[in-house]
Order: structure tokens, then C-alpha cells, then sequence
């Protein structure tokens, strides 16, 4: 499910850092790769390694002339694109790689020089829940941890911080405490009340913790 307000808070955060030549890391069915195909881009490869997923991305952007489909990992296909990229974006993705340091190494290798890494990710170890569990995440993460490993692959870090701090409490509640599931509804809501809320408050004051952290980084 595709919460649109979100998914367009985190587009608008990293639009300036896009660039012309764009690869986005488990693409999924294609919904940010929408919202990245709707500006004027020469470039867009979308990663997409789940047979079921990458059916529904080749109906949803196929059809796109400046897009092009892999059915696969990107550490499976990145040496074709060495040097060669403006920005690789992983959007709730890293958190699901194993060796995210190699992840990390192999996005530096992909981007030319001054050529961004655009990440989101789910935040805060104590709100790992079952549930991230069963959809296959490895961690979540924290601010320091993650900067880490950023620097540790050789690029520098633009800005990072902490997003949707709102969004905590009711992640805990649900997910930690009640042991739930995703549920569309609340989604829905969610996504309709409290976001534009929330990306005005942060746009003003940058929270001291979130639900998920947010973060650019430079070759």
C-alpha cells in the first residue's frame, strides 16, 4: 500500500538531489518511480529482483521511453552503470540487504563524481517489531550507526536527520505492544491527517528522533 502524502514528502526532500541518470533500488511496483518519472529526467533504472513485484512495475512505468527495467538485484547489474549515475536512491530498502556496507560500497561505485546516494530507512532499534520481521528486514536504524557506515564507504554526508516523529507513538503501539499489522485503513488516515501536519512541524523544527531517518550523501 502507497501512502501518497508521504511517499511525496519524501520525494520533495530529495528532488533537488536527483540529478539526470537515476537508479532506484528495489523499485517495487513502481510507485516512487512515478513520482520521479513525472519530472523531466534522461534516465531512470528501476531494480526490482521479485518476479511478482517487477510484473507490476512493467505494467505501472514500462511503457515509459526513458525508463528501463531489471529484474534483479542491483549488485547483480551495477558494474554496468559504473561511474555513470546522478543519484541511486534506496527508498525502505537498505534495511532488507544483509551486508548493507556492500550495498553501500557498491552504490558509491555506480555514481560519478558528485553524484548523490538518497536514502530512507525505517528508525529506532526498540521499535523493531515481529512485523519487521516477517517482511525481511534486517535492523532499523540509528542516526550515528548509519553515518558510520556512510563514511566507511567513502562518501560524504550531506544531511541527515530523523523523520516522522509522529509517527512513533502510534508505531509502537500497534506494532511493538499490540504485535499488529499493517493495516490499510489506519494507513489511509494516517497519511490523510497527521502527515501534512507533521511536514510542516518538521519543516520548521528538525525532530531529535523519528519513526525513520532520512539521508543524502555525496561521491
Amino acid at each position: 500500500m502507497f501512502a501518497q502524502n508521504y511517499g511525496q514528502w519524501i520525494f520533495d526532500y530529495f528532488e533537488p538531489y536527483l540529478g539526470q541518470r537515476i537508479a532506484e533500488v528495489g523499485a517495487g511496483k513502481g510507485n516512487f518511480s512515478q513520482l520521479i518519472l513525472n519530472n523531466d529526467i534522461a534516465q531512470l533504472y528501476a531494480f526490482e529482483p521479485s518476479p511478482n513485484m517487477y510484473e507490476n512495475l512493467q505494467a505501472r512505468i514500462g511503457g515509459h521511453k526513458n525508463t528501463m527495467l531489471i529484474n534483479g538485484t542491483f549488485e547483480e547489474k551495477a558494474s554496468d552503470l559504473s561511474g555513470r549515475l546522478d543519484s541511486v536512491i534506496y527508498i525502505n530498502v537498505l534495511e532488507h540487504i544483509e551486508d548493507d556496507q556492500r550495498e553501500l560500497e557498491i552504490a558509491r561505485d555506480a555514481l560519478k563524481p558528485g553524484g548523490n546516494l538518497l536514502i530512507f530507512v525505517p528508525a529506532l532499534s526498540w521499535l523493531y517489531s515481529n512485523f519487521d520481521r516477517e517482511i525481511g528486514h534486517f535492523r532499523r536504524y540509528h542516526k550515528q550507526p548509519l553515518t558510520n557506515k556512510i563514511k566507511h564507504a567513502g562518501l560524504d554526508i550531506t544531511d541527515i536527520r530523523y523523520f516522522d516523529m509522529a509517527g512513533i507513538l502510534p508505531w509502537y503501539a500497534n506494532f511493538v505492544l499490540m504485535k499488529g499489522q499493517m493495516n490499510k485503513k489506519g494507513v489511509h488516515l494516517y497519511d490523510k491527517l497527521a502527515v501534512p501536519v507533521s511536514r510542516m512541524v518538521e519543516k520548521l523544527l528538525t525532530p531529535p528522533i523519528g519513526k525513520n531517518l532520512i539521508l543524502v550523501a555525496k561521491k
